[in-house]
């Protein structure tokens, strides 16, 4: 039985989310409080399919999620405020951020090559599509380490004294890719053309489900690495920045774009955009570029599909944002934050939000707020196009 813990919803979305519910394979569905619109299925949308995996109920973005990690330094907090100028400039030139920005292979850590290597290796045993196995092989590396631009960030915040790197992203083009091409054979498979939106699924027992299933693995374990490995270009950043070394902490690394199987059964719960909220379970909450993230333990509440938000999700498209906000406006809202405020981020601007202290109360009963971290530097990756 769905379950809908958005409000304000508009037609739109509770349409998306009905057309879903409708499918024959369908056993659960819950929509979290940051829902919004998407393609086939709402971000914010958890469904649970028997005996099937739906390519668009994953999304694009296969394995995006969030990282946070705890600095441990003598006054690290301290001495990151002294230049924050410094700081920004030295993290913006380590990491490649923005659409189509890639990262020079000789800079990615040995230790992540050699993961990339076995993660490719296991893939390459399971059941796959040749192409995308080359295309892997020739394209992925690269874009191990880099940010990418829209939504994604990376935020270096403060709890009290203490110091926390969050990074939200996913597997680059790699996971587009993919999900374009299982997206097309699932439609093909039903005899459709074009860009359907229309649930189109795959049986998870078919050739075509097992090699989605395969491949979403691998790019789950992809987007992990790429931000382990975009964490250490910014903390290289950093001690550069400052001319000393400091510790850090993982405290956890989270896909919340994913179909995971629910133990042995053949069921798989799609998240699109939600954060798996198990009993005990940490997870990492953003809220926006202004009011900072939510680090979370999950409560298993049933009735949420042990799922929370992924986010405070939006409150109008990119195009309304950037026409309805100035860039007076959005520097005033960064008040005391260093931050990629520019006229290409504006679509990014706190306003485009849903208010995530809404949100959050909306999912007490999903999830417990272990601390809220507030920005101090913000970083996000710049669209080529120009939009005004």
């Amino acid at each position: 039985m769905e379950k809908i813990f958005a409000k304000n919803l508009d037609d739109r979305v509770l349409r998306q989310f009905a057309n879903c519910m409708k499918e024959k394979f369908v056993v659960d569905g819950a929509l979290m409080p940051d829902a919004h619109f998407g393609y086939v299925a709402p971000i914010g949308a958890v469904l649970i399919a028997k005996g099937f995996v739906v390519p668009s109920w994953v999304g694009y973005d296969i394995g995006c999620g969030v990282i946070a990690l705890k600095l441990k330094g003598k006054d690290l907090l301290e001495k990151i405020k002294t230049d924050l100028d410094l700081i920004h400039n030295t993290i913006q030139r380590n990491v490649p951020m923005g659409l189509g920005k890639l990262n020079p292979e000789h800079k990615i850590c040995v230790e992540t090559k050699e993961k990339f290597v076995e993660l490719l290796e296991k893939l390459e045993k399971s059941p796959h599509n040749d192409d995308i196995l080359a295309y892997l092989k020739r394209k992925a590396l690269s874009n191990l380490g880099s940010l990418g631009h829209g939504n994604h960030f990376i935020e270096i915040d403060t709890s009290g004294k203490d110091v926390w790197l969050i990074i939200h992203c996913g597997s680059r083009h790699m996971g587009y890719h993919v999900a374009t091409h299982y997206m097309q054979a699932a439609m093909k498979l039903a005899g459709e053309k074009g860009n359907a939106e229309r649930t189109f699924a795959l049986d998870v027992n078919s050739k075509l489900g097992k090699e989605y299933l395969a491949v979403q693995e691998f790019l789950l374990e992809f987007a992990l690495l790429n931000r382990m490995e975009i964490a250490r270009e910014v903390i290289d950043g950093l001690k550069e920045a400052l001319c000393e070394k400091f510790s850090f902490e993982l405290w956890v690394n989270k896909n919340h774009n994913h179909a995971q199987r629910i133990g042995q059964s053949q069921r798989f719960i799609h998240r699109k955009g939600a954060t798996p909220s198990a009993k005990g379970e940490r997870g990492v909450i953003p809220g926006n570029m202004r009011d900072g993230s939510f680090l979370v333990i999950g409560k298993g509440n049933t009735k949420f599909l042990e799922s929370s938000s992924h986010g405070a999700g939006r409150a109008m498209s990119k195009t309304q944002a950037r026409k309805t906000t100035s860039m007076k406006e959005f520097e005033a809202m960064m008040t005391g934050i260093k931050a990629t405020v520019k006229e290409s981020t504006l679509d990014e601007s706190p306003k485009a939000y849903k208010n995530i202290f809404s949100v959050m109360r909306a999912q007490e009963q999903s999830v417990k707020i272990y601390k809220h971290l507030l920005p101090i530097l913000n970083w996000k990756g710049e669209s080529e196009k120009r939009h005004r």
